[in-house]
């Protein structure tokens, strides 16, 4: 079943790089008390991925700061070493938390999974965008395949 508008956050185990080491935080930790704007992808340096999504979310960041937004995520189905070079690849510094979703847990507790064995991809998560506040969604903008419009940081700006 896919999470929808006013569902609470499912608790999952995430994990991101840091100058320690690769760190997992629960979601628990990620979303209480916060307002979130999570973003999904299907792989890091994949061709929109990198020339549109990420970077979008990255030009943006001041703007989604001023809406209110505390946390901007970007989390995709790799490791946590994946989502840190990519990271450093699209220069994001501290304004996207990079986080890894190595097995698809959280993606499949949300039910937003696809399908990409025909792409030598595996399991992976669809596009989409989330403003979450507290621990539970305000907004979800899931892409129909192969799209990139409503998860965008421009359509996640006009959400807000």
């Amino acid at each position: 079943m896919t999470i929808k508008v006013g569902d609470k956050i499912p608790s999952a185990k995430l994990q991101h790089k840091t100058k320690d080491g690769v760190q997992t935080i629960t979601t628990d930790e990620l979303f209480k008390g916060k307002k979130v704007v999570l973003f999904a992808l299907p792989g890091a340096f994949t061709p929109t991925c990198s020339a549109k999504h990420l970077p979008g979310f990255v030009n943006h960041f001041n703007e989604l700061k001023g809406k209110g937004v505390d946390t901007v995520a970007c989390l995709s189905v790799n490791d946590a070493f994946v989502m840190s070079a990519w990271g450093k690849d699209q220069n994001v510094g501290d304004k996207v938390m990079m986080l890894a979703d190595g097995n698809g847990d959280f993606t499949k507790a949300v039910g937003l999974t696809m399908d990409g064995t025909g792409y030598g991809m595996g399991l992976r998560s669809q596009r989409y965008a989330m403003v979450v506040d507290n621990g539970v969604v305000k907004k979800l903008q899931v892409e129909a395949p192969g799209a990139f419009e409503v998860s965008s940081a421009e359509a996640v700006l006009k959400a807000l």
